[in-house]
């Protein structure tokens, strides 16, 4: 990624994203978006907190992430639980010493129950997981970063679903439409503190939270054709856009929604 001359003080000497000597946390960076955020991240030079609920998927990712030399350490944790997301972040930043943004892109998939039938309580453990968890994982993110002092990025992952009718799948759509007017009520507040705050809105990509829509063919040919690359994404694309939206020379990019969905929402 180069830049024009008007480089910041941030910026690498070369015009490339540098991310030597910071630190990210990536909630469900074991796998999918997440893990290919977090690799590019590493490629980069950044080091990362792998957050998952599962100890295995963490190590894993883990030694992935340290194939490109940087430091890298898992941490089992549920976003839906406040307390563990609370240690879990003053954990990292003890492990670390620093921390330097954070992908709150855990999330869950919506029960599949028509919306008549769909119960209070269904709703909610969607919420718990998708929108508070990511609440108060930028929240804690965000209470280092300012008593720290050096700025940062936060990332809120959203999705397609905030974008059109999400039939079927109210509860997911309704979470990831909020994640947005989150990440725009943020980047006001925090911008006094160096803070940079935007969204991700990924398209289709074959992962396993995906996977059973991808396996179905009348559903995946109606999405391809709807899309203009005429493809699902890998996970692995998501790499770039990781270390871009990590980037601390883009100083004045914040209060956005990145969609990559290979034209998706426009066509």
């Amino acid at each position: 990624m180069f830049y024009g001359d008007n480089m910041t003080s941030h910026s690498n000497p070369r015009g490339r994203t540098d991310l030597t000597g910071k630190v990210f946390v990536v909630t469900g960076g074991n796998s999918g978006i997440g893990l290919g955020m977090a690799e590019g991240i590493a490629a980069v030079g950044g080091s990362v907190a792998v957050w998952g609920r599962r100890a295995d998927r963490n190590a894993e990712a883990v030694d992935i992430l340290k194939d490109h030399g940087v430091a890298a350490r898992g941490y089992e944790c549920d976003v839906s639980d406040e307390q563990q997301v609370i240690e879990s972040m003053n954990r990292t930043v003890a492990d670390f010493g620093r921390l330097d943004g954070c992908f709150a892109n855990a999330g869950r998939s919506g029960h599949g129950v028509p919306f008549l039938d769909l119960t209070l309580d269904q709703w909610r453990e969607v919420m718990a997981t998708n929108l508070d968890g990511v609440f108060v994982t930028v929240r804690e993110a965000a209470r280092h970063l300012v008593r720290q002092g050096s700025g940062g990025s936060l990332v809120l992952v959203s999705s397609t679903s905030a974008i059109h009718g999400a039939a079927g799948n109210e509860a997911y759509g309704t979470s990831k439409t909020a994640l947005n007017g989150l990440m725009r009520a943020l980047a006001v507040g925090l911008a006094r503190h160096s803070i940079r705050v935007n969204s991700l809105i990924p398209g289709w990509t074959i992962t396993e939270m995906a996977g059973p829509a991808y396996a179905n063919d009348k559903f995946r040919d109606v999405t391809v054709r709807r899309t203009p690359v005429r493809r699902w994404a890998d996970a692995a694309e998501f790499r770039e856009v990781g270390a871009f939206l990590a980037d601390p020379a883009l100083t004045y990019h914040t209060g956005q929604e990145v969609t990559v969905d290979g034209g998706y929402t426009i066509f």
